[in-house]
């Protein structure tokens, strides 16, 4: 099995920073892309920022310029860098990994349980 632990959520103020962090642990081959994933209060999960294993990145329009993605392929982390922070920001931020675990075997999805990132005006 594969495991996702999310860490670095917490209540910050508005206009500061943050950064959460993902580790994959467990019976991996290779990770793919890597996400964070937002669901405000009340509204659907979205798309945040995704890091392929090369490096290449992509952000949600709502982020751009102010959250950062990063992964460390050598540790199987991804990290979030949250600056300038908005109230808008609130929500639960998952990470996904697309996983491989066996040599022929293709990839999967797998998730952490999130953490809470709660923005004060």
């Amino acid at each position: 099995q594969v495991q996702l632990v999310e860490s670095g959520g917490g209540l910050v103020q508005t206009g500061g920073s943050l950064r959460l962090s993902c580790a994959a642990s467990g019976s991996l081959l290779s990770i793919r892309d890597m996400g964070w994933y937002r669901q405000a209060p009340g509204k659907k999960r979205d798309m945040v920022a995704i890091i392929s294993s090369g490096g290449s990145t992509n952000y949600a329009d709502s982020v751009k310029g102010r959250f950062t993605i990063s992964r460390d392929n050598a540790k199987n982390t991804v990290h979030l860098q949250i600056n300038r922070v908005e109230p808008e920001d609130t929500g639960v931020y998952s990470c996904r990994a697309n996983v491989r675990q066996l040599r022929f075997a293709g990839y999967d999805d797998y998730w952490g349980q999130g953490t809470q990132v709660t923005v004060s005006s």
